[in-house]
């Protein structure tokens, strides 16, 4: 086998980072490796004249497992198609603040005197912002930590060897094709691991391992005689957890029921389009919270400061205080969710992570803020919402887990659906459109049941409901009780230019809306 230099310089670079970072559970300190790599950012900094510095060394791991059945084009052979991705990149990132202004470099070279020249670089990306910053950077406080937080887990999915993770997934698929009527099965497995160290200036030192594991499964039926082609999908709680999380997932029994439901999908009947009760279950109203909660009360959209890309927020500042939602409706930020996608320990700014109110009974309460915008709504902390998506990227502020609070104990999904006498259960995430300020929404889902007289009926198909969003939360009369309580996430919540990508999840029960405008879609 020959060596490329390309594949040398991969492992040569895999082998650093695995020797700075250490094994997850080796110690509760920082290792003392990295420490100094990160004194010598801290240095530079202090001799240039910096008002602040941080430092961020990490390495990335990616992993994407796939397996596809499908019949081969004028055989009808089925053909097992297997894919496999891994990446991965290591480096670091410095943020100086010189004359009241930000920079920031970055480099894959992770060596004492590679930190020293790219603080000098930052040092010289301030001087020059400086020049046309209007206003000094104001950070709020922060304690300073010497810490090192792991993602609760036994076993690290990628040391799982590749082939048992195919003979699951091969397992999946096949239960999903036992019905001739399924043209298509689809099932995979992706793993994100993050170790990140962070030193700032202001005395902290933090240490993380972030590891996130999720899955999918899908199936496609066809009716040629009608022309007709309908989808089903199962995507268990995407989770911060090891190996031992996917059992839990249940993936070959869930095959099974989206087997025959994609195959009743193919038969059901179009919906009768108007203003319908709608019962949302958890896995379809996580995107609706994500695009009409979570991302218009993020304070930089809210200030403008997307509005290039990805849009502004009709949760303008005078809105704060004020009624946006209905009384059964408290929503709150957080990045300790047990197993949820945001959770860690610190954020980028350096602050322990907690949880805040967003919206508290219908009241609008908290924007999710950095350390820099914290002054801006008058807090005097940061609520912890600043994130990179990568060493060679900005920390700048990001949506936490957003999640709805379950209504009261004895709240059961029956009794929401008893309560409606003619509407629709929605499940799971199907296509969507909002527009730039989130307050104009369509959401369709991936399966859909009729509900009469307080009964859920038979499948329905071609659903899909709008809304505008303060009149879609007013709509809320019910959410069922802490039992039924599920998070989901989502993996790609893209923001900023350059564009970073985010994954957070969003809890929440079965919930009931009055009067919801469903029409008949394609």
């Amino acid at each position: 086998m020959v060596l490329t230099r390309r594949a040398f310089l991969a492992s040569s670079a895999a082998a650093v980072a695995t020797n700075l970072f250490g094994s997850p559970h080796e110690s509760k300190i920082p290792s003392p490796d990295l420490e100094k790599l990160g004194a010598a950012a801290l240095r530079e900094a202090k001799k240039y004249k910096a008002t602040y510095c941080d430092i961020r060394i990490v390495r990335l791991r990616d992993q994407r497992i796939g397996l596809r059945l499908s019949p081969e084009r004028g055989t009808g052979k089925t053909l097992s198609v297997p894919n496999v991705m891994e990446d991965s990149s290591f480096g670091f990132g410095v943020r100086v603040i010189v004359n009241g202004a930000w920079g920031f470099a970055s480099s894959p070279v992770v060596t004492q005197e590679e930190i020293a020249d790219i603080t000098k670089e930052a040092v010289i990306v301030a001087k020059a912002n400086a020049a046309i910053q209007p206003k000094p950077i104001q950070l709020a406080p922060v304690k300073n930590y010497r810490d090192r937080w792991v993602t609760p887990f036994d076993k690290d999915p990628f040391d799982v060897p590749m082939g048992e993770k195919l003979d699951l997934l091969r397992r999946v698929t096949d239960q999903v094709k036992k019905n001739p009527r399924v043209f298509s099965g689809a099932a995979a497995l992706s793993l994100r691991s993050e170790d990140k160290y962070f030193a700032s200036s202001e005395g902290s030192s933090i240490q993380q391992y972030i590891l996130q594991i999720y899955g999918n499964v899908d199936a496609t039926a066809v009716d040629r005689k009608n022309n007709i082609s309908r989808s089903r999908n199962y995507v268990p709680t995407q989770a911060s957890a090891g190996w031992e999380y996917v059992p839990e997932m249940n993936l070959e029994e869930n095959a099974q029921r989206v087997r025959e439901e994609v195959v009743e999908h193919l038969s059901a009947p179009p919906v009768t389009p108007g203003k319908k009760d709608l019962l949302l279950m958890p896995n379809h109203l996580m995107l609706t919270i994500h695009e009409s909660v979570a991302h218009p009360t993020e304070l930089d959209r809210a200030l403008g400061y997307e509005a290039n890309y990805a849009g502004t927020s009709y949760i303008t500042m005078d809105k704060i205080g004020k009624r946006i939602a209905s009384e059964h409706c408290t929503f709150v930020g957080d990045r300790i969710a047990p197993r949820a996608l945001a959770t860690c320990g610190y954020d980028d700014d350096g602050v322990k992570t907690g949880e805040f109110t967003i919206i508290e009974k219908g009241i609008f309460r908290n924007y999710q803020t950095t350390r820099e915008q914290a002054h801006l709504v008058g807090d005097k902390e940061s609520h912890g919402c600043s994130q990179a998506d990568s060493w060679a990227t900005v920390p700048f502020q990001r949506m936490p887990n957003v999640s709805l609070r379950p209504g009261p104990d004895d709240t059961t999904m029956e009794s929401l659906i008893a309560g409606i006498e003619d509407g629709v259960l929605i499940d799971g995430r199907g296509s969507y459109s909002i527009d730039q300020q989130r307050y104009n929404f369509q959401f369709g889902g991936d399966a859909f049941w009729e509900i009469k007289n307080g009964k859920k009926g038979g499948m329905i198909s071609r659903v899909s409901y709008q809304a505008r969003t303060p009149d879609f939360w007013q709509a809320c009369d019910g959410t069922a009780g802490p039992a039924y309580w599920r998070q989901y996430g989502t993996t790609g919540d893209a923001k900023g230019e350059p564009t970073q990508i985010n994954s957070i999840s969003h809890g929440c029960s079965p919930t009931r809306f009055r009067q919801i405008n469903v029409i008949l879609t394609d």
